[in-house]
């Protein structure tokens, strides 16, 4: 099961808008767990709201933006939600790239409010663990948006795909 959802970074005439494209992405569970007729434990990412950094000028201060991630889980299930370094090239989850026309803005994208935990991929580390209530659950991303030397004005996005281990 998938669910895509933008990110975008808008830019028209002299102004830059931001935009990130998010993509859902689950591996399907068998109905039972094997040899016990319990339900196994489901996940499913119901929505991934678009993180629009703005229509932005020179990019000579901080851009803070937020977004939404809403996972539901079976009742007890534990699980983790990554979010991978996005599809610009050299971009890693410390400093992700949206991209036009081969120019990039750098951003970053955290678990925190306060920037100090990148959002990864990597369960233990950087990826977001939590357990499921058998309701849906809210998790809010950080964009954050250094400043640095104005690209060309354009449309600037990315894709990160959101996976939800359990």
């Amino acid at each position: 099961m998938s669910n895509a959802k933008n990110w975008t970074y808008w830019a028209a005439g002299r102004t830059l808008a931001c935009v990130a494209f998010i993509t859902g992405l689950l591996a399907a569970k068998l109905a039972l767990a094997a040899g016990t007729g319990a339900p196994a434990p489901t996940c499913t990412i119901s929505s991934a709201a678009t993180l629009d950094f703005g229509n932005l000028g020179v990019l000579a201060a901080n851009v803070d933006r937020i977004s939404t991630i809403h996972v539901t889980c079976s009742n007890a299930t534990p699980y983790n939600i990554g979010l991978d370094a996005g599809t610009g090239s050299g971009a890693t989850v410390a400093t992700r790239k949206m991209t036009s026309a081969g120019a990039t803005v750098n951003y970053s994208l955290y678990s925190d409010r306060a920037h100090t935990t990148a959002w990864g991929t990597t369960v233990g580390t950087d990826a977001v663990a939590a357990t499921g209530s058998g309701n849906g659950q809210s998790y809010t991303v950080y964009g954050y948006v250094p400043p640095q030397p104005a690209p060309a004005p354009g449309t600037y996005t990315d894709t990160i795909m959101v996976t939800v281990t359990y």
